[in-house]
């Protein structure tokens, strides 16, 4: 896609500043960093697949759901820490190898792959919070968070029903609006040939093969508390999920660039990366390690390019120079960063 950022020569000559600067000074693809890559993913992804095997033992009820839920928050870390970093080809030098493993991981979460990695890659990294180019701002008419966007009188409660809507989304996501997308014209795959449908009936199945059909046969519960299970999972990893997922972009400094006539992106590219996303504790590596870099968003998109367990040493040097021209990230705790959206979505609560 073509940019359609305007041309700002300063913005440009900083950019390739803050390139030029991460470029000399970061020390990357070290034999102890792909060691530690390694052991993040055996370590994610042997302790996701030790509580499902648990399903099968455990028999008190109330348990088997906290197996249940555990497992979903689990899975979702492991595509937090890896299917995003397989989606921009920072694991493998190999695209081919990058493309197994984030289809393996989203098949474990039971969401289509190639359809959010196309949207994600050519739509929201171009211009983040950008309507009519960002298909992550295609949100229910339940959420208003774009200034001046039509606005439905119901939406001046959206700050209280937002948390009760959000338990839903996964659910919605993986049954609804994946089916939407497959059956929809889509400017961003070419063309959705008998791969691209195998690939997406395969993923659905499994994932209920997995998720619904063996416990069900194998585990010494009813078929009905294996579907509550199943129900309380999602309703618990979705909130988390998208708290996660909004914080990022989506709280009280963030902005929202607009276009002209011409379709012209009104701010330059870097700025529009820096400005509409939020960081959450961007020099812990702790946080880096739960939550896989989303937590370092304005690095991330940036240098989409870089694994995410370099970004707390990038933030170091990345801010530093920011700061040094009047540049200040946005950023907030992750308790804070949920407040500081449903702070938004009140402000956002009226016409």
């Amino acid at each position: 896609m073509r940019d359609k950022h305007i041309h700002i020569p300063e913005d440009s000559a900083l950019l390739l500043s803050i390139r030029s600067e991460i470029g000399n000074k970061l020390v990357i693809n070290t034999s102890k960093d792909k060691l530690f890559i390694w052991f993040k993913f055996v370590f994610y992804l042997s302790i996701t697949l030790i509580v499902y095997s648990s399903l099968y033992f455990i028999e008190n009820r109330i348990f088997f759901f906290g197996c249940f839920i555990l497992h979903g928050f689990l899975s979702l870390l492991l595509a937090f820490n890896f299917a995003h970093d397989f989606s921009h080809n920072t694991v493998f030098k190999n695209k081919k190898w990058n493309n197994i493993g984030f289809t393996l991981i989203y098949t474990l979460v039971g969401a289509h792959a190639d359809a959010w990695k196309q949207r994600h890659i050519n739509s929201h990294h171009f211009a983040p919070n950008v309507e009519g180019y960002d298909t992550d701002l295609k949100i229910s008419k339940l959420i208003r968070v774009i200034p001046h966007s039509k606005y439905y009188s119901f939406q001046r409660f959206q700050h209280i029903y937002a948390t009760f809507a959000y338990t839903i989304y996964s659910l919605f996501w993986i049954f609804i609006k994946d089916f939407v997308v497959l059956f929809s014209p889509d400017e961003f795959t070419s063309k959705k040939d008998f791969r691209y449908h195998s690939v997406f009936w395969m993923q659905k199945s499994f994932y209920l093969f997995y998720i619904l059909a063996l416990p069900i046969v194998y585990t010494s519960h009813q078929w009905y508390i294996v579907l509550f299970g199943f129900l309380f999972m999602h309703l618990s990893v979705s909130l988390f999920l998208l708290f996660t997922f909004f914080m990022t972009h989506h709280v009280e400094n963030t902005v929202y660039p607009t276009a002209d006539e011409q379709d012209n992106i009104q701010t330059s590219w870097m700025m529009n990366q820096i400005k509409s996303s939020n960081d959450m504790h961007p020099f812990s590596k702790v946080a880096n390690f739960i939550f896989g870099g989303f937590n370092n968003h304005i690095a991330h998109h940036l240098f989409p390019n870089i694994h995410h367990i370099y970004y707390p040493r990038l933030n170091i040097l990345l801010y530093k120079i920011l700061n040094e021209n009047g540049i200040q990230p946005n950023q907030t705790t992750y308790w804070g960063g949920i407040i500081s959206h449903l702070r938004l979505l009140k402000r956002m609560s009226y016409e």
